[in-house]
């Protein structure tokens, strides 16, 4: 099979309505100066609009499907764009080897906003880190064992997730997970979206918090669309900004140590991922790899034998290990594998097979179900 056919298989569908979707998606892409770029064809039965990146400028932008360098590419071939970063997460998802599939045009440009809304959000998101402890400012959030933490009733959601996950320089950080982090992110950019597009589906977004958060797996199952797995993996360079995704710990010890078993970051663009505890430094690639291995070197039991952390090895770890380019190769090299399935720890590498994307939200199309609803 060629690389122009794989490609086939992938970008943008989006269901056409009365036979106007082809013009008006037409004229959205010229928004983004990509109206040449991109071939639209329809389906065998005429219901669904391909949306494909031309072959050749795939292969110019996304060679081999790595998009981490696709904001400089898209810089200098089309230059002068209002909203750049808008345009790289189209062209990311023009160019992918899986179908983004939408109902309408209309949940197409909500999730390209949405998309953006969780890259701006991850990018000053600035927390603590912990896993046995948490906290939120006490004006907007309540805790209960059996709700989690709630937004104090008739408190805006928007604004108790911004004050609780994105201080000021001199404001006080609270504490979280690097998955709760993640679910906070998302529910703001989502929250965002639907104060202009979806105000009814907002309403039940703040009743839900009012009474009753949702986390962990139950969070993914409401609000996430999981594209790749285990057995049909995404290219390793492959990223779309505004993905979730998880960087596995493939150590078995260091990976025992709470809140090490790997790491939950959004792709920003531009080759770089989110770093909440120093929003000012996001990694590259190459640098999340080189942490992740050096946790096994930060590995320690405490006087109670409990197996902790400690960074500042770590840190130091990274630092030796830039001096010496070979080094460098080689742990790329084994670290830039496969992950292996949960629970397996061999050959595998930290990168993951599948990311994850928010699910739509317009009015008349969402499949966003809150149990509340």
């Amino acid at each position: 099979m060629t690389v122009e056919r794989q490609r086939s298989l992938g970008g943008i569908g989006v269901r056409c309505r009365s036979g106007a979707t082809r013009a008006e998606l037409l004229e959205w892409l010229a928004g983004f100066r990509l109206a040449d770029g991109v071939g639209v064809r329809s389906d065998s039965d005429g219901s669904v609009l391909a949306l494909e990146l031309r072959p050749d400028l795939a292969d110019a932008w996304t060679p081999g499907w790595d998009t981490l360098s696709l904001r400089d590419a898209l810089g200098a071939a089309v230059p002068g764009g209002s909203d750049d970063l808008s345009r790289e997460i189209l062209v990311a998802m023009l160019a992918s080897p899986v179908r983004f599939a939408f109902p309408s045009l209309e949940e197409l440009a909500a999730a390209v906003r949405v998309r953006r809304n969780i890259v701006e959000a991850a990018r000053r998101t600035a927390l603590d880190f912990a896993t046995g402890s948490a906290e939120r400012p006490a004006d907007c959030w309540t805790y209960a064992e059996e709700t989690g933490f709630t937004v104090r009733p008739g408190f805006p959601l928007v604004e108790a997730l911004r004050k609780a996950t994105q201080p000021t320089d001199e404001g006080p950080r609270y504490s979280f997970s690097c998955y709760r982090a993640t679910e906070y992110v998302i529910l703001l950019a989502l929250a965002e979206e639907l104060q202009q597009g979806n105000p009814d589906l907002l309403a039940s977004l703040q009743r839900q918090w009012e009474t009753r958060a949702i986390a962990s797996a139950r969070f993914h199952d409401v609000f996430l669309r999981e594209y790749g797995s285990l057995e049909a993996p995404l290219p390793p360079r492959y990223y779309v900004p505004g993905d979730r995704l998880w960087f596995r710990n493939p150590d078995e010890h260091s990976a025992d140590v709470t809140g090490f078993e790997g790491s939950w970051v959004f792709y920003l663009g531009g080759g770089l991922f989110s770093n909440f505890w120093c929003r000012k430094r996001p990694w590259t690639l190459e640098e999340k790899c080189l942490e992740l291995f050096h946790w096994r070197h930060g590995t320690y039991r405490d006087v109670d034998g409990e197996l902790r952390m400690d960074e500042r090895v770590v840190e130091e770890r990274v630092r030796q290990s830039r001096r010496q380019p070979d080094e460098v190769a080689a742990i790329l090299e084994a670290m830039m594998r496969m992950r292996e399935p949960r629970g397996h720890y061999g050959r595998g590498g930290c990168i993951d097979a599948s990311r994850e994307y928010p699910r739509w939200v317009c009015p008349g199309t969402s499949d966003l179900a809150l149990p509340m609803q």
